[in-house]
């Protein structure tokens, strides 16, 4: 419920989220630091201005406090955004794993059936050959698998 929740809310404010994100991106730019190194220069810079130094500090921890306040938003918007996006691309790599499997499997299944044409086109082979020999090439094919058995038979003693 609190998923469905999330995302209604990142869908009626994508211009705030967009916010966040061009915030959070500009934070950690170049052009932040010498805009925050100026702004702290010229905040100190008030003294030669006749401003007393608590009135410095008071307005100086009064604008780092709320800029912090909304860095710390800001950033956490970033997070959850990231994290979301994370999720999603999650889900995507488990289908496309499971896709694979189901992938691998099928190709498993069509080796199989490409042994057994093979065995049955062999057969068939055989059987063919067989029908087209002669009386006398049917007796000689018959005793070179005799002979081929008979050998197999020998080595299979000889190694007991």
């Amino acid at each position: 419920m609190e998923n469905s929740q999330e995302k209604k809310s990142q869908k009626n404010n994508p211009r705030l989220e967009d916010l966040a994100l061009g915030t959070t991106r500009y934070i950690g730019s170049s052009l932040s630091l010498v805009l925050h190194s100026i702004f702290f220069v010229g905040i100190f810079a008030l003294q030669w201005l006749d401003f007393s130094f608590d009135k410095i500090m008071l307005i100086l921890t009064t604008a780092v406090s709320l800029e912090a306040i909304y860095l710390s938003i800001f950033i956490q918007m970033t997070v959850n955004h990231q994290g979301h996006t994370l999720a999603e691309v999650s889900e995507d790599v488990d289908d496309i794993s499971e896709d694979v499997e189901e992938i691998s499997k099928d190709i498993d299944d069509i080796q199989e059936d490409v042994e057994d044409l093979g065995e049955e086109i062999e057969k068939g082979d055989e059987e063919l050959a067989l029908k087209h020999q002669t009386g006398q090439e049917k007796v000689i094919h018959i005793e070179s698998i005799l002979k081929e058995l008979l050998q197999e038979v020998r080595e299979l003693r000889d190694k007991k």
